[in-house]
């Protein structure tokens, strides 16, 4: 019994010496090697994001946050390869395995894929930002986050709505915060024995009394088209783009009130039936 406790402590010894000071050397060198390539890793990164700032892609923040994320994965990918490889770890088999892996990857995942690509459109072109109203793949609100995959929306009843990238950019897009000026539209009918110019003037009154109604252009108002139980009037004013709503409920009721007090007649809707003997 004394002899084999002897003899396996004379092999522990003798690998100790030969193969465990190798491999000691080896886990030593790759952990000097992980930890200067995380500290360079760092350093890139930071460098890289100074170089995207003073170029036209540090205008488009998402551009520039992308390419530097892409360029630590890749860096740490290498350097991990660099760490098994140091360790004697026989990293032709892997390298091989990630090409076929990220085949797969890319045919599970082509959706996500797909919103990548596009999210790199929508920071290029910049059809909108963080704060703007828009009409995005049929839903409305206020963009609260935009990031590579999707678009994040608040509706106006308080929805949070999250939208793919794909989708987003797959469809129009309408901003209603990119100009500084929106028009206002209201329609309203009067009846036909009222008086055109009367109503045009009372409802030109009615509009430019709003104190956000810009003067130019100046509002209008016009006759839109004949139909079946009125003459419908067109009423149009320009305002700033965050007046739009408040012009629009104060609109309606002006004019509304303004031809109450002038006699102008709204009708209801009536259909003239007649009768053969």
């Amino acid at each position: 019994m004394n002899t084999q406790v002897s003899q396996s402590a004379s092999k522990l010894v003798d690998w100790l010496q030969t193969t465990g000071t190798m491999y000691g050397m080896r886990i030593v060198a790759a952990l000097v090697i992980l930890l200067a390539g995380a500290i360079a890793i760092r350093i890139a990164a930071k460098a890289l994001e100074k170089v995207l700032e003073k170029t036209r892609l540090g205008e488009k923040s998402l551009v520039a946050k992308f390419l530097v994320s892409v360029a630590v994965k890749v860096a740490w990918a290498f350097l991990i390869v660099t760490v098994l490889g140091k360790l004697g770890v026989d990293v032709g088999p892997i390298i091989a395995g990630l090409g076929v892996t990220g085949f797969i990857i890319g045919f599970a995942f082509q959706e996500s894929l797909g919103s990548l690509a596009a999210g790199l459109m929508i920071a290029i072109n910049k059809p909108f930002k963080v704060g703007d109203f828009v009409s995005v793949a049929g839903h409305e609100g206020s963009i609260t986050a935009l990031d590579m995959m999707a678009v994040t929306l608040a509706t106006g009843d308080n929805r949070k709505i999250t939208i793919p990238n794909k989708q987003a950019w797959g469809a129009p897009i309408v901003n209603y915060s990119a100009l500084d000026k929106r028009r206002v539209d209201l329609a309203v009918g009067i009846a036909y024995g009222a008086d055109i110019n009367l109503a045009r003037k009372t409802a030109l009154e009615a509009l430019k009394a709003i104190p956000e109604v810009l003067a130019d252009p100046a509002p209008m108002a016009e006759v839109k088209s004949l139909d079946d139980s009125a003459v419908s009037l067109v009423l149009r004013a320009w305002v700033k783009n965050a007046d739009y709503w408040k012009v629009y409920f104060a609109g309606t009721q002006g004019v509304k009130e303004a031809f109450d007090r002038a006699g102008v007649a709204i009708p209801f809707p009536q259909i003239d039936v007649h009768m053969d003997k």
